[in-house]
């Protein structure tokens, strides 16, 4: 660092800044001014969307770049876009400079990306070729790719193939635009229409699913996409989800074969998941439990993994310690099946019914909150399963006190997961609940205290089934 510093020895200075200014979360910057006065506690955010143009970092100057943003956007056109004050044109991969007046009353795709990023480098190969049958059509369409690379050699390296064209590498634009069309997620593909306005802010997924039937990304183009969409998720069955080609199997222990059509009727989860993903290994114990539990009650019952692993030793030690099936180590359907459920994170689990309908995308949480009493997972069983929640709470206080946390009262609230404050053992659904110190007790911690003092008939406590409560902590009998 270029800068100052507090000494790590320092500790008690340290810890008096924190306090002073609040700081619950790193990285946290605070801007004072000459006087040492405090400009602004939110110096990370106005840094990352500014940069230098910020500076002095007021909220005056602030403003001004937000008002000087929204007039661009109202009066947005090609030029004010891609040209700068130092840049009138857009370079080819050959090294020509080319006058952004040239692409001016063409669709124009604006093209976020990083070379060395494993989005972007499976999906520049498909857009190239999407870019390349277009042409080949006539169509009035560019490309202009905008480098987010630092290093010039891997921008050349990936750019030399394609023939799009692009901002230079580190060109200040490149940030600008980023900060300018929002860019949360690569590869994106900013869609700039004829008029030079913003036609799409990121037609990645549609060209992913779609290819060149995304073309023109007009509204109306999208519309038609969507109910074909509509038209095949309605027409959706295991086996066209599941086999292509000669790949119509799944495989169990020791790689056997199961046919896909032996699944067809049965209710299946697809678990995306990963061995080296930390959230995946800690949700792999409860959807064991649920799965274990199901399958005792139902045997049309089915999970299939499908891996995100790096390897194949990596999936077969994951794989190992499943009792389901699988789609195997590199299989060609993942990629397929990614793309129709959208996977963007994992573990996902996606529940299929017996027609091979999808039933939810949201069966991890499902599972997590109700574990295997949501089974099938249909929106009707989640609708008995809320009835059975209320009727639970019916009779609660909604507040009480309680000697463990005599601050505040604690609130009869729905949380989804929790620890309880009291026992230390895991909750979900009701808890009491004190929003501003986070603390949670589960009913029957809260409830038994508060029942043992003002039931002077009972004289001594009377536990919940399999809990002893001393007044401090419950603890499992």
């Amino acid at each position: 660092m270029p800068w100052l510093a507090i000494p790590f020895s320092d500790s008690e200075t340290r810890n008096r800044l924190d306090e002073l200014f609040k700081v619950r979360g790193i990285p946290h910057c605070v801007i004072l001014d000459e006087e040492g006065k405090v400009v602004s506690d939110n110096g990370v955010e106005i840094i990352r969307e500014y940069g230098i143009e910020a500076y002095p970092f007021t909220q005056q100057k602030v403003k001004d770049l937000k008002d000087q943003e929204e007039a661009a956007r109202k009066n947005q056109s090609l030029r004010s876009i891609l040209v700068s004050s130092s840049r009138d044109f857009v370079i080819s991969s050959d090294g020509k400079k080319v006058p952004v007046s040239e692409l001016e009353g063409k669709t124009v795709g604006l093209y976020f990306s990083l070379f060395s990023y494993k989005a972007c480098d499976a999906f520049t190969p498909k857009l190239d070729e999407v870019y390349e049958k277009l042409k080949a059509k006539g169509e009035n369409f560019e490309i202009v790719l905008i480098p987010l690379e630092e290093d010039e050699e891997s921008f050349n390296q990936g750019f030399k193939s394609l023939r799009w064209f692009a901002l230079p590498v580190k060109d200040k634009s490149c940030q600008k635009l980023a900060r300018y069309f929002e860019l949360a997620t690569l590869p994106t593909l900013v869609i700039i229409g004829p008029d030079g306005k913003t036609l799409q802010s990121n037609v990645a997924e549609a060209i992913d699913e779609h290819g060149i039937l995304a073309y023109p990304f007009t509204p109306e183009r999208f519309t038609e996409l969507a109910e074909v969409e509509k038209a095949k998720q309605e027409a959706q069955t295991l086996e066209s989800i599941l086999v292509s080609g000669d790949q119509d199997f799944v495989i169990g222990k020791d790689g056997v074969k199961i046919p896909v059509t032996d699944l067809v009727g049965k209710n299946i989860l697809l678990y995306f998941s990963a061995h080296w993903c930390p959230p995946c290994c800690a949700f792999l114990p409860k959807l064991m439990d649920a799965y274990h539990k199901i399958k005792a009650k139902d045997d049309a019952f089915e999970v299939i993994f499908i891996s995100s692993d790096k390897d194949q030793a990596s999936f077969d030690e994951f794989f190992s310690g499943m009792p389901w099936l699988a789609l195997p180590f590199g299989d060609p359907r993942k990629a397929s099946l990614s793309r129709t459920f959208k996977v963007r994170g994992i573990p996902l689990l996606v529940a299929i019914g017996p027609s091979g309908k999808t039933v939810t995308k949201e069966a991890r949480d499902i599972i997590m909150t109700h574990g295997a009493d949501a089974y099938p997972f249909t929106d009707e069983r989640l609708k008995e399963i809320e009835a059975q929640i209320e009727e639970l709470a019916k009779g609660w206080p909604e507040k009480l006190k309680h000697k463990l946390h005599e601050e505040h009262e604690l609130v009869l609230a729905r949380r989804r997961i929790y620890t309880c404050d009291g026992c230390g053992e895991g909750g979900h659904v009701w808890s009491y609940y004190c929003d501003k110190c986070d603390f949670d007790l589960h009913p029957k911690c809260a409830l038994k205290e508060d029942k043992g003092a003002n039931d002077d008939s009972k004289g001594e406590e009377n536990p919940h089934e399999g809990w002893n409560c001393d007044g401090e902590t419950c603890f499992k009998v």
